[in-house]
């Protein structure tokens, strides 16, 4: 083994750690405190000292890696439900698998001087300044793709609290640009969310209004009730809105849609 440099070997996986944290929580929009993923971050960055042990078997190897990944996972974004962990647990994985691989490429054709890679943690022996650098480059490339992407493949998720029959609930929603379900009769704007995540609300029929839909995936008819106050990300709003319940449409971890214009910051 060649000389390695612990606070190289640290910083360098701190920020790896913390860029595909951001990836997995992109992918699945998962709400989550910035706060949390660094720390989830920095906590890989010390998992990466696995690469000062001697060299391990593959299944051992195998097993370590998918434990630090639940564990980072668990730090970045908590545990939630069984079904819900597991698929970001996956997804994490397949991202650093797939980093991984790719290093392993680079190192295997090019030989670059000063990258290293044991036990599956790749270590690259540069200086603070250039790692700073390739960090500012990184994120603005980042900011850059979203920027492009915006309204195409980007999805921003808002915290909902909403209240209907003086009953009170909250939960996530992804801002979507193609949701422009409406109640009929008033044109008012419809936020649709799944009738499993509003089981702190008790509907009255005598309320309820049929209102069609043909932007989920297909067409058909959702229950639709006035809303008597609604929050997103903590700030009023004055329109009148309507709750769309509907039963087994909204797929993935995200089960409301809150139309674009509602939302008064920009989606990125």
């Amino acid at each position: 083994m060649k000389t390695v440099y612990i606070d190289v070997l640290i910083t360098v996986n701190i920020f790896v750690d913390f860029i595909l944290l951001l990836c997995t929580q992109k992918l699945l929009n998962i709400r989550a405190k910035l706060l949390r993923v660094i720390i989830a971050g920095i906590s890989g960055g010390f998992f990466s000292l696995a690469a000062l042990l001697p060299t391990m078997p593959f299944g051992l190897n195998f097993l370590s890696d998918i434990i630090f990944a639940a564990a980072m996972v668990f730090i970045a974004f908590g545990f939630g439900n069984p079904k819900n962990f597991l698929r970001r647990v996956a997804v994490y994985f397949a991202l650093s698998f797939s980093f991984c691989g790719l290093m392993i490429f680079v190192y295997n054709t090019f030989h670059p001087a000063g990258m290293e890679i044991y036990n599956d943690t790749v270590y690259f022996n540069i200086s603070p300044f250039m790692l700073i650098i390739l960090s500012l480059v990184s994120y603005y490339t980042m900011k850059l793709i979203k920027r492009l992407t915006k309204g195409v493949c980007g999805k921003k998720v808002c915290q909902i609290e909403i209240a209907v029959n003086e009953e009170i609930t909250s939960f996530s929603a992804a801002v979507d640009t193609g949701c422009t379900v409406k109640e009929p009769f008033s044109g008012d704007y419809v936020i649709i969310a799944e009738d499993a995540i509003l089981r702190d609300l008790r509907f009255r029929n005598d309320t309820m209004r049929v209102i069609p839909f043909e932007s989920l995936g297909g067409s058909g008819y959702i229950r639709g009730y006035r809303v008597n106050s609604i929050k997103i990300d903590g700030k009023d709003v004055e329109q009148d809105v309507y709750l769309g319940v509907c039963e087994n449409v909204l797929k993935g971890e995200i089960k409301a849609l809150v139309p674009y214009e509602l939302i008064e910051c920009e989606v990125i």
